[in-house]
């Protein structure tokens, strides 16, 4: 069986899905896991969450690296908190971990698998971003970029949280020139969800202990789960559960209000992939059979 090569970016600690999806990928009998990079406020919280997931795996040999915690440019959004982090206690975990040298990891892990490597990056993009820009030749590198990142109907209202709290990063993402550049935007992904009550039936792996413990924390504000990062996991093993249109995106960073606002407009020669459908029986029924 021929593995995936990943490399997961994440903010993992804020939204419960980060934690889904890396469950997911643990599951996964065709991914190999390079490595996990974190980002945004208090990174080195998120990377021991990470570790305890590991640990539930057996997977103590997949390096886990803190990233940036501040955005490129200061924006009118943050994320300085890490609220899931409170439920880590009864998971143990590694406390210390390689400081400054996330980027470094990544542009070493990337350069060592020319055209294998697939950049999962379900995050603020400060990490890829920095990455990019350190070694400009990465992007061409890739075999893929995937981001769970920006809404691209222009019929849904709704901004995307990962664009919005670095719109230069997002920018600069947006920009490169890779062979398979890849986004599940907030229109496709919030059609994909499950119940409080559902979740706590259905989660029965032993991955998703620690996930149910994580979402606790979750659940104190909402009782919908919404499965943004794992439906992009999922798509670079099974893309048949969205559909995609080539395209261009561009990011608006001129209105301070709109900063980071994603725009779409289809073209067959486009660089850009965007879903713009998903199947979500088809999702949830590949999810469970890999986390049974």
């Amino acid at each position: 069986m021929e593995k995936e090569k990943i490399l997961l970016d994440t903010d993992i600690g804020s939204d419960i899905d980060d934690a889904v999806c890396l469950a997911y990928l643990l599951a996964q009998p065709r991914c190999d896991l390079l490595g996990i990079t974190t980002v945004t406020g208090y990174p080195l919280k998120r990377a021991m969450m990470a570790s305890a997931m590991l640990r539930v795996a057996g997977r103590d040999d997949i390096p886990v690296y803190p990233g940036s915690d501040l955005p490129l440019v200061r924006g009118i959004h943050s994320q300085p908190e890490v609220p899931q982090f409170k439920e880590i206690g009864p998971w143990p975990h590694r406390e210390q971990f390689p400081q400054g040298t996330a980027i470094e990891f990544m542009s070493n892990t990337i350069r060592s698998h020319p055209g294998e490597v697939t950049l999962l990056a379900i995050g603020p993009l400060t990490n890829v971003a920095l990455l990019f820009r350190a070694d400009q030749e990465i992007p061409k590198l890739l075999k893929r970029l995937v981001l769970m990142c920006g809404v691209f109907d222009h019929r849904v209202s709704e901004l995307e949280w990962n664009a919005l709290l670095d719109p230069w990063a997002s920018a600069i993402v947006y920009g490169a020139d890779v062979a398979v550049h890849r986004s599940i935007g907030l229109d496709v992904t919030t059609k994909v969800t499950m119940e409080s009550a559902e979740v706590r039936r259905r989660f029965t792996s032993p991955l998703l202990q620690p996930v149910l413990d994580f979402s606790r924390a979750w659940f104190e504000h909402s009782k919908l789960m919404t499965f943004h990062d794992p439906l992009a996991a999922v798509t670079i093993f099974e893309d048949s559960v969205c559909r995609f249109e080539k395209g261009n995106v561009e990011v608006e960073l001129q209105s301070t209000r709109l900063a980071g606002m994603t725009h779409f407009s289809g073209n067959p020669a486009g660089g850009r992939e965007v879903a713009v459908e998903v199947d979500p029986q088809r999702f949830f029924d590949h999810y469970f059979s890999v986390l049974q």
